[in-house]
């Protein structure tokens, strides 16, 4: 090739809880919603809106050589239900029209997340696949990224050269995946061939047991995507595996291709399928660990009254089902209001979804006193109101700056916001809705993490990223409470998920492919 490679870049990234409201323009203009120049730009600065994939690829593709961006859309929002049709169809309108007005393409890399729904679509990221390979025909290599909670069909995989999930949950890595992204489709570029191999286990893992940090107290899933980085360099395996990618998936989609999925990328089909099976096989042993564990909310609020005695470590509460990492509405006031009959001080909550309350606070002014009445304006069957005495302890109108985890160095628009005191508990409100997963969410505020008795997070696994400075695995409690998110699968009324599967249904069974 005389000339630098063109590389289409585009994305669509969101996770869509099936029983949450439906996402709409507004949902992805929020968080990210850019294209052309603009997109690379957010992409190269120092503190950009989206997540680490582009930025992560970008830097390896510079490194690597001379190479041309050729810059498309990416939509990229926090959780929610599935996308609105009508504006799924004007993305991949504009995706049609920036690949055929790009002419000659060498290769294409997307950003995607894997859980995405609309409303008249089970599988977006397929739809949009296969608009890619349409156009820039069977011989440009494509690869993309994915969550490691992607739900993976089979046209997620025919469809690519190169499939890279994440490899840690908390999400820490997706700048590395998009790094490696951009190594794999250099290697495409010079004349590298590639064969993917696909298992889906009927076993739809609950978002709690799908830690993967060395020191979570039972991860087998993590052992899982261990197992793969370790294989793939023993005999017979080194030198053929490029990727092993085990996600996970989520199981609030609902889709008919829920499953723990092993995803190979190898240099020959043997190698691919083997090792696929012997992930797959693993993972199958291993089924019996896939079951929740959680704490009534009553122990809660006793674990959390014992705080006050100086011997007994300070916790941090997770809000598991109500994770807006997962399409909660970060609104349910359970524990919070538990905790406030209960008594419990020296406590710090966040960070409740309530628009109008963030701008009531705001109205009424630093260090007043008011009625704060949560969810007034309602919601889901899980968005109770609460009225309580609060104090106006803090205002924020300004974009934050994520400091570690997931949203580390990333733009945070959380619009008008606000820390209300109720009695021993400082609670903060946004009016763009994100999961609890960094302590700048309190810091913000000037508040002192460290000095809390007591914490409580509106986030499934994320916070142990950002908030592990502060807690151990020990010191977190995960809490059994009423929303959208919670890991007890055995509520939901499932339409679309393959029946049956562990652990809803013991009677789930597989036998490895021949």
């Amino acid at each position: 090739m005389t000339r630098p490679p063109r590389i289409a870049l585009l994305g669509f990234s969101i996770e869509c809880n099936r029983f949450a409201p439906i996402a709409t323009e507004a949902d992805f203009q929020t968080r990210t919603l850019i294209g052309g120049p603009d997109m690379i730009a957010d992409a190269r600065s120092p503190a950009p809106h989206m997540l680490g994939e582009l930025p992560g690829f970008l830097a390896a593709m510079d490194e690597t050589g001379p190479w041309e961006p050729v810059p498309s859309l990416l939509a990229m929002a926090e959780p929610n239900g599935p996308v609105e049709q009508a504006f799924f169809d004007r993305l991949m309108q504009r995706w049609e029209k920036d690949l055929i007005d790009a002419g000659q393409l060498d290769g294409v890399y997307l950003v995607l997340h894997g859980a995405g729904l609309t409303t008249g679509d089970h599988d977006p990221e397929a739809t949009l696949l296969a608009l890619v390979r349409r156009i820039v025909g069977p011989d440009v290599p494509v690869v993309a990224t994915f969550d490691l909670h992607a739900n993976v069909s089979d046209a997620d995989v025919t469809l690519l050269n190169g499939f890279i999930g994440y490899r840690t949950n908390p999400h820490l890595d997706m700048r590395e995946r998009g790094a490696e992204a951009a190594v794999l489709l250099r290697r495409l570029l010079a004349g590298t061939r590639t064969f993917l191999a696909r298992i889906r286990l009927p076993i739809v893992p609950p978002t709690v047991t799908q830690l993967t940090g060395k020191d979570a107290p039972n991860r087998p899933y993590g052992e899982l995507i261990d197992l793969g980085q370790q294989r793939m360099t023993e005999a017979p395996y080194a030198g053929r595996i490029v990727n092993v990618s085990v996600m996970g998936g989520f199981a609030y989609a609902d889709t008919p291709f829920n499953g723990l999925t092993v995803v190979v990328t190898a240099t020959d089909q043997g190698a691919a399928d083997a090792l696929a099976k012997e992930i797959a096989e693993a993972g199958w042993a291993r089924r019996d660990r896939f079951r929740p564990t959680l704490t009534s909310l009553d122990e809660a609020v006793r674990l959390a009254q014992a705080t006050e005695t100086p011997a007994n470590p300070a916790l941090i509460f997770a809000d598991v089902a109500d994770n807006p990492g997962g399409g909660g509405r970060g609104n349910t006031m359970a524990i919070l209001q538990a905790f406030h009959a209960a008594g419990v001080r020296h406590a710090l909550a966040g960070v409740i979804h309530d628009p109008a309350l963030a701008a009531e606070a705001h109205k009424k002014g630093l260090g007043a006193t008011f009625e704060a009445r949560f969810n007034r304006d309602g919601g889901d069957e899980f968005s109770k109101p609460f009225t309580v005495a609060a104090v106006v302890s803090g205002l924020l109108d300004q974009p934050i700056t994520g400091r570690r985890g997931i949203y580390a160095n990333n733009t945070l628009d959380v619009g008008k916001a606000a820390a209300l005191r109720l009695d021993g508990i400082t609670v903060i409100v946004l009016t763009n809705r994100y999961q609890c997963a960094d302590p700048m969410f309190f810091e913000a505020f000037g508040l002192d993490i460290a000095a809390a008795r007591v914490v409580v997070v509106k986030s499934r696994g994320h916070f142990r990223g950002g908030f592990d400075k502060f807690f151990r695995h020990g010191q977190v409690i995960e809490v059994d409470a009423p929303g959208l998110t919670s890991p007890i699968l055995s509520r939901f009324p499932w339409r679309h998920m393959p029946r049956p599967v562990l652990p809803i249904d013991d009677t789930a069974i597989w036998t490895p492919p021949v």
